[in-house]
């Protein structure tokens, strides 16, 4: 699939890209609608149970590297491609092509989970597990990597995000959604760039941001558009490879430690 969202990274590399949607240029959010700083609570403290915790967790997944589920972290870690990573859940492989109303609200989103998560990150300035814990990682440790804090994760802001978009959307594959949004989210613990915690609090952003997103009725429209665009789009077929997808299954239905 062609890689439909390919702008440089900051702290989400979806955001700053060109819009996708003509008239839907933009966010659907104004700037003061959602503030992460009053949803995410602060980190762990240092030498607290719960930073050990993380730590432990960092140390346990090392264990990963090179096995299947390292592999799909590495695959998890290109934002652009994040919809062919929902393919199985949705039944279809969605494209710019062929799903342009679902390329355009995510892209659309994309700069209201930008500032959702630069808040948080700036204010707590969290460091990154392998920046104080030796240990392989899956993804490279760029410049933009290395700069911007671990806490909350943006891959899991983002990833939860879309996961609850997609369930909103597609209320009948729900649960193979979510639990492929929440597996996108934990391959930044399996990749050791973020720490458990800070995965969850990426998730308890992403729903405090799609609440606020519901209240928008340009938002609204676009969601319904999408779901019907998608059940379109899946009776029109192909569908996903079936043995990769029981094989996908598999796999994320295995815990991480």
């Amino acid at each position: 699939m062609r890689a439909w969202l390919t702008c440089g990274v900051a702290i989400l590399a979806l955001a700053g890209c060109a819009s996708l949607g003509g008239s839907q240029a933009g966010r659907y959010l104004a700037q003061d609608a959602y503030d992460a700083r009053k949803v995410v609570p602060p980190p762990p403290a240092p030498g607290s149970a719960a930073a050990e915790q993380d730590r432990q967790t960092f140390l346990a997944t090392r264990q990963l590297k090179d096995g299947p589920r390292w592999s799909l972290a590495q695959a998890d870690a290109r934002e652009a491609k994040i919809l062919a990573g929902f393919s199985c859940a949705l039944g279809v492989t969605p494209t710019r092509e062929t799903t342009p109303r679902l390329a355009a609200l995510l892209q659309r989103a994309s700069h209201d989970v930008r500032s959702a998560v630069a808040g948080p990150k700036r204010l707590y300035k969290r460091k990154r597990p392998y920046q104080t814990e030796p240990g392989p990682i899956c993804a490279r440790s760029g410049l933009i990597v290395a700069l911007t804090p671990d806490y909350p994760s943006g891959h899991a802001t983002w990833g939860w995000t879309v996961g609850l978009i997609l369930a909103k959307a597609q209320p009948q594959r729900s649960d193979a959604i979510l639990a492929r949004a929440r597996a996108y989210g934990e391959s930044r613990v399996v990749c050791g760039v973020h720490n458990a915690s800070s995965v969850a609090a990426g998730r308890l952003n992403a729903v405090g941001l799609v609440d606020a997103l519901q209240a928008s009725p340009t938002f609204e429209a676009d969601l319904a558009a999408v779901s019907a665009e998608l059940d379109a789009a899946r009776a029109a077929g192909p569908a996903p490879d079936k043995a990769q997808c029981d094989a996908e299954t598999a796999l994320l239905a295995q815990p991480l430690s």
